[in-house]
């Protein structure tokens, strides 16, 4: 079964957030990633990950202002500026943790508007030429617009195909995260896209669908996409980006129920 990540700021919000590494390591999970870490040092983070034997597998470049609703700044014309701003925080962090990969998020815009979609990739291409220096691989994810209303990056083929297309230019470390909440409330038609797709994935995250739960809580046979993951022989990490019904420990049985096994190990 694949290596669970859990993503700690949806899991184990019993604890205080630098509390949640040592939780998560207590759980079983050797791997976590975070929304955005940025209300924490780096050093800090890079601590709590040394302490407990964690690998921080993913986080986001800041979004703009989250509170006021904003999502993301990639494929907003006049933010610019504030994205590679952003890009270059999100590395320091990265550098500091070891973190592999980062997601940009493309931000609230119509995707029929053209000057949108010209700022979406030279937004990705100012991101992914930067991190490529660093040996960090960039990360697009599509969202469904009834969980994220507005979000422009909302089709996980057309995702696929702007990293495709990025790729051929030369951006190889662009890569496609594909989260299979989303992609079956978008689409449909999960593990017949993970084959179809699977060399363009930079990372997976899981969820129930409808109510992002707990894995193997809902319609989608997660068990069985877990098990299509090994068959097609990917290597990195699943993502646990749920919302527990309960406290994050008590809803931990899916692990051995849906995974196949005792631990997250």
């Amino acid at each position: 079964m694949p290596r669970f990540a859990a993503n700690l700021t949806l899991l184990f919000t019993e604890h205080a957030f630098l509390d949640r590494f040592e939780a998560a390591s207590r759980a079983g999970f050797t791997a976590v990633e975070v929304l955005f870490p940025y209300e924490h040092s780096p050093e800090a983070i890079a601590g709590r990950l040394a302490a407990h034997g964690l690998d921080l597998v993913l986080f986001n470049l800041p979004p703009g202002d989250w509170t006021a609703g904003e999502r993301g700044l990639a494929a907003l014309p006049d933010r610019f500026d504030e994205m590679a701003a952003g890009v270059e925080t999100a590395l320091a962090y990265a550098l500091a943790t070891g973190c592999p990969r980062l997601h940009m998020m493309a931000g609230l815009a119509d995707a029929r508007d053209s000057r949108a979609g010209e700022a979406y990739r030279r937004s990705l291409r100012h991101a992914a030429g930067r991190l490529a220096r660093q040996g960090i691989d960039l990360l697009i994810e599509p969202i469904n617009r009834r969980s994220m209303p507005g979000y422009f990056l909302d089709d996980v083929d057309a995702a696929a195909g702007l990293v495709a297309d990025l790729r051929a230019e030369g951006l190889t470390n662009l890569k496609l995260q594909f989260d299979i909440f989303h992609c079956q409330i978008l689409h449909g038609d999960v593990t017949t896209r993970l084959a179809r797709l699977l060399a363009l994935i930079g990372h997976v995250q899981v969820a129930s669908v409808p109510a992002r739960h707990e894995p193997g809580t809902g319609e989608v046979n997660d068990a069985f996409v877990f098990a299509e993951l090994d068959r097609l022989g990917y290597s990195g990490s699943v993502g646990c980006e749920y919302n527990p019904r309960g406290r994050t420990e008590d809803g931990l049985d899916w692990l051995g129920a849906c995974a196949g096994r005792p631990t997250t190990r």
